[in-house]
């Protein structure tokens, strides 16, 4: 790998050898002293044009964890208030001696055009409506925790599909570790066209939610909304919100799930959000881990395995 811009450019193999090198992180995080020095002497730049707290917290704590220096660029303080371009942003960033950019922006294409300015390696911290690689990565191996796998699992992802670039690349990762995806939703909330998406379509909640495995709710995307796409988020959640009653529904080894920020009340009760099968947290937890192991993967090599290994193994 030398970029991580979209879970389409990644097959069963590669997303699985991510998943396990993530095993490796999750049992370092277990330790006393977390830290590893792997990455030390490489440079993490953030370079977030859209705000993110989850994203961009955990590839610094992951990036710090992992020996590596990081950087932070603030649009609000930077150049780019003053009519800097995004061309001329990167390739002043790049000319510090950087290894890595990790981008968010709210076009998608952004980091895959970035490439063409920049040696350095670039992963996606989401694209606009388009992909969130990291974030697909973090929830599979979350319900490969629970599951021991994704083969034959019946998952539904609930919500605001549109203007979802998690939804996307969700779809993407569940599919080729071989779990069957219904999307949930009203028509409105769904893109123009579902050709290629390997998916079935339901716009009732109350008749999928007793046959599947996994409910992840997905967040009213209404900063990236130019109509109104539902009558009112009253409405919306009666019908499409994960009440208490449909989490009682919910198979007996079946997890909630949800990438955060979370609107309580509207796509899911408060009450269903902090149950015990409700996983959120646990997604934020292993978002560090599956962080490194992309970091790791795009910066490190296979000599610096052993500093993952526990003192006194071979």
């Amino acid at each position: 790998m030398r970029h991580l811009l979209s879970i389409a450019d990644l097959d069963r193999s590669d997303l699985e050898s991510l998943l396990n090198l993530t095993d490796r992180f999750v049992e370092v995080s277990r330790r006393p002293i977390r830290n590893v020095p792997a990455l030390r002497g490489r440079t993490v730049v953030s370079l977030f044009f859209e705000d993110s707290t989850r994203t961009r917290l955990s590839f610094e704590t992951a990036a710090k964890r992992l020996g590596a220096d990081v950087m932070t660029f603030s649009v609000g303080t930077s150049s780019v208030k003053k009519g800097e371009s995004l061309r001329d942003t990167v390739e002043t960033i790049s000319a510090f001696g950087i290894d890595a950019i990790v981008v968010r922006h709210a076009s998608s294409g952004v980091p895959s055009t970035i490439r063409r300015w920049t040696s350095a390696a670039i992963l996606n911290g989401g694209d606009g409506w388009h992909q969130h690689p990291t974030q697909a990565l973090l929830d599979s191996y979350t319900i490969r925790s629970h599951f021991g796998s994704l083969d034959g699992l019946r998952i539904a992802i609930v919500g605001d599909i549109k203007h979802s670039r998690v939804a996307r690349s969700d779809v993407q990762a569940f599919t080729k570790l071989g779990a069957e995806v219904v999307l949930v939703a009203p028509p409105t909330l769904l893109p123009p066209s579902l050709e290629g998406w390997p998916v079935t379509v339901s716009h009732d909640l109350d008749a999928v939610v007793g046959t599947i495995d996994v409910c992840y709710l997905l967040r009213m995307q209404r900063e990236r909304m130019v109509e109104a796409l539902v009558p009112s988020l009253r409405e919306y959640a009666q019908r499409f919100g994960l009440s208490p009653e449909r989490a009682d529904r919910l198979g007996e080894r079946a997890i909630i799930m949800h990438p955060g920020p979370m609107n309580r009340g509207v796509e899911i009760s408060p009450e269903a959000a902090d149950r015990p099968n409700a996983v959120v947290t646990e997604q934020v937890a292993n978002g560090v881990a599956v962080r490194q192991a992309a970091l790791f993967r795009l910066l490190g090599t296979e000599s610096q395995l052993e500093s993952l290994e526990p003192k006194g193994t071979s």
